[in-house]
């Protein structure tokens, strides 16, 4: 019988959908009339801030200097790949329109699972795949409607 956490994953992948979903929108009124490079150094100075009251708040600092090298290496290329993505994302945002971007965006849903089958041997069931496909094929749908 599987824990009543095994299933954990889901409650917050959901919550960060909705997340996600609520910072299109937020930002998209956001970046009227500024830069979006702008707009992006100081959404990420305010995460900053949170992220790190929250991590002391909840107790769970630590030195990040005592993380192990391989660590630091992989966790600074996603700090890279994430800015990179926001820049991209609020620059598509300022120009595009949010129920356009958002889905786009998303076809990362796609190449994460593209990835994680390449570089970490992940192997998705074949309606994993198909969900895939259907997820690939609404992105063109949806990113060619006008």
């Amino acid at each position: 019988m599987e824990s009543a956490t095994s299933h954990s994953w889901f409650f917050w992948a959901a919550l960060s959908a909705v997340f996600a979903a609520l910072t299109a929108i937020f930002a998209k009124v956001g970046i009227q009339g500024v830069d979006s490079d702008l707009a992006t150094l100081v959404r990420t100075v305010i995460i900053v801030f949170v992220l790190t009251a929250f991590v002391w708040g909840a107790g769970k600092w630590s030195n990040p200097l005592q993380l192990p090298g391989k660590t630091w290496v992989f966790l600074t290329l996603s700090a890279l790949a994430t800015g990179a993505s926001w820049v991209c994302y609020f620059r598509a945002l300022q120009i595009g329109e949010a129920s356009q971007v958002a889905p786009v965006d998303k076809f990362s849903l796609v190449l994460v699972a593209v990835f994680a089958f390449v570089f970490l041997g992940e192997r998705p069931s074949g309606t994993g795949w198909l969900g895939i496909a259907l997820v690939a094929a609404g992105v063109v749908v949806l990113a060619l409607r006008r």
